[in-house]
């Protein structure tokens, strides 16, 4: 079991670095959910004897008011044989054999992060000590509770060390260290106050009684030791630290335990409690707490790194690669951006999205209600009739049929046929512009990058707007096509028509009579319904041909031209990405690492259990 709580030890150590110190953030925070055992305590309760008692060492800042203004996350880790020393995380692969540097260390660094002001910060330090005297275990010195401001602090730092305690103690994965001086009374004791607070049933708080060889004579600790006077979960654990003149004279600490057992085991109130009190004692009982409360963890530390995994994956891909540093690297992410916009584009014009059926509404519906609304029979009029016939005519009446009259009728219908082409044109480039718009949205990269938004949305409507330019010749050439040659069998069917309805031997004038005028322009508005409903099927083809199928083919072609010609600097002026987006990025993926890899680990250590 030992391997769990090295691992629980890797993963704070991994989460500091990454600044993940189960503060309220944006991102994922591992740190909360690893167990830990946080030491607390009012100033002078003899917190930090207990700990360096557990250590065996020297090593924590000593003073007047308040010494610890950072959490200290101690690491412990028993080593076979070898010299003891000390490594820091912020100076990776540098040992403290002399623990004199690395108490100095500890000052120095919690002076760079809070300045000389004696403010406190909720960042931690993390100081890993080997040696073969300690146990695996993992301890959190946090700020001594103080009831008064000193020189050089402001007046709610009583307020805020007390926030910043119940932030780490509050947590359901937290193991309190409750340190409580047994010549005061227990019920102004801070850390047994704070620690009701949060733990009312004391179910994770584990009690320590200090300087019992400090009490009054004629009273003990007894009562407190037993559980009689505050009950806990854990039974009470009284400790005898070194005095101060101990401390003065370098006591060394091998004997002050030896001091202390003996305290225990010659002391009639204590003796038969003896087994069970002392930092050693403390130091083991906490290391196979902690072990059984990790391992009981596993399975919600499991499914806490899975989710959060799938969380931090889908975070980045919805901001996107970052951005290549090089002109080719640049290039070849400007164009992987603009080739999936094109794809989706695609998509929506072939129906695996939406809108693409809205230009065959245009074909289907519009287009041919707006030749219906041409009403060919008024533009056929008996006055229109005899007027373009007699026009046509000229000075000499025709002899047989008025072919020149008949072609005036038709291209002057037909022509009128211009202007719903036109408008069918128009509202595909329109559908089709909208769907720019909309592939743009749907395109998590462009998001990023307000500039080649911009600038793809731009060059992808210029390519439209000249795919309807050509769609407008060439729909208009169709009807022009109509106008400037008529079908031949219509007016070969003309003499016969005429010779069955009518009298030959009728004078020119007779041939203008109401019921000949009527004739022919009923015969002219079959030829046009005809037409008509051939362009009908043709006009769309041809739309379909110049807009549709070359805005599949070659929406962004000119816009790739330009790109291959371009320099770094213009390059690099598209890929405009938000500072702040980038920034957030690298944090999201050292944390992804981070739970990948906690993840591998935990699984090995579970089935290795």
């Amino acid at each position: 079991m030992e391997n769990l709580i090295s691992l629980v030890n890797k993963l704070q150590r991994a989460c500091t670095a990454l600044g993940d110190h189960g503060e309220e953030s944006a991102l994922p925070t591992l740190w909360d959910s690893l167990p830990a055992i946080a030491v607390v305590g009012g100033q002078s309760s003899g917190k930090s004897s207990v700990l360096e008692s557990i250590v065996g060492r020297d090593f924590l800042p000593r003073g007047s008011g308040i010494v610890t203004r950072r959490p200290l996350v101690l690491q412990l880790h028993k080593i076979n044989e070898g010299k003891e020393y000390g490594e820091f995380l912020h100076l990776p692969r540098k040992r403290f054999t002399d623990f004199a540097a690395v108490r100095k260390e500890i000052s120095d660094e919690t002076d760079r992060e809070t300045g000389r002001t004696k403010q406190i910060s909720t960042v931690p330090i993390h100081l890993s000590i080997y040696s073969p005297n300690v146990v695996n275990l993992t301890l959190i010195d946090l700020p001594g509770l103080t009831k008064v401001a000193v020189d050089g602090q402001s007046d709610n730092i009583v307020q805020d060390i007390e926030n910043m305690v119940r932030s780490f103690i509050e947590k359901p994965n937290c193991i309190i260290l409750a340190i409580s001086p047994a010549n005061q009374d227990l019920a102004t004791s801070d850390a047994i106050k704070i620690s009701r607070d949060v733990d009312p049933k004391g179910e994770r708080t584990f009690g320590v009684l200090t300087k019992i060889d400090l009490m009054d004579k004629g009273t003990d600790a007894v009562d407190i030791l037993e559980g009689k006077s505050y009950r806990l979960q854990f039974p009470w654990i009284g400790v005898v630290n070194r005095s101060q003149a101990d401390i003065n004279k370098s006591v060394d600490m091998i004997n002050a335990r030896q001091r202390e057992r003996e305290y225990f085991a010659n002391t009639p109130e204590y003796k038969q409690l003896a087994h069970r009190m002392g930092s050693e004692h403390l130091g083991i009982m906490l290391s196979k707490h902690l072990e059984t409360v990790i391992k009981s963890r596993i399975p919600g530390l499991q499914s806490l790194i899975s989710k959060s995994i799938l969380e931090l994956e889908m975070e980045l891909n919805r901001l996107g690669k970052p951005i290549a540093t090089d002109a080719g690297g640049k290039l070849r992410q400007i164009m992987d951006t603009c080739r999936t916009f094109d794809q989706i584009y695609k998509e929506h014009l072939d129906g695996l999205r939406s809108g693409g059926d809205k230009i065959y509404n245009v074909f289907d519906g519009q287009f041919p209600a707006a030749l219906k609304r041409l009403q060919f029979d008024k533009h056929l009029s008996m006055e229109n009739v005899r007027k373009l016939i007699t026009e046509a005519d000229g000075y000499q009446p025709h002899l047989i049929a008025p072919e020149q009259g008949y072609r005036r009728l038709i291209e002057s219908t037909i022509v009128s046929i211009k202007g719903p082409a036109e408008a069918a044109v128009d509202a595909v480039h329109s559908i089709l512009k909208e769907l720019v718009h909309k592939a743009i949205s749907e395109t998590a990269d462009l998001k990023l990058y307000p500039t080649l938004r911009v600038d793809v949305g731009n060059a992808a409507c210029e390519s439209l707007d000249r795919m309807r330019d050509e769609s407008k010749k060439a729909t208009l050439k169709l009807v022009d096509m109509e106008c400037g040659y008529l079908t031949v069998e219509f007016f070969r069917k003309l003499p016969q028509d005429v010779e069955k309805g009518g009298n030959p031997t009728h004078s020119m004038f007779d041939r203008y009579n109401d019921s000949y005028l009527r004739r022919v322009g009923t015969t002219v508005l079959s030829y046009v319904n005809m037409v008509c409903e051939g362009l009908r099927n043709s006009i769309p083809k041809s739309i379909v041909y110049c807009q549709v199928r070359e805005a599949k083919r070659s929406l962004l072609d000119r816009f790739f031209t330009e790109l291959a010609r371009m320099e770094q600097k213009q390059l690099s002026g598209m890929l405009n990405e938000d500072p702040a987006v980038m920034e957030r990025r690298v944090a999201l993926s050292k944390r992804l690492e981070l739970y990948k890899s906690a993840e591998a680990e935990i699984s090995s250590a579970a089935w290795s259990k």
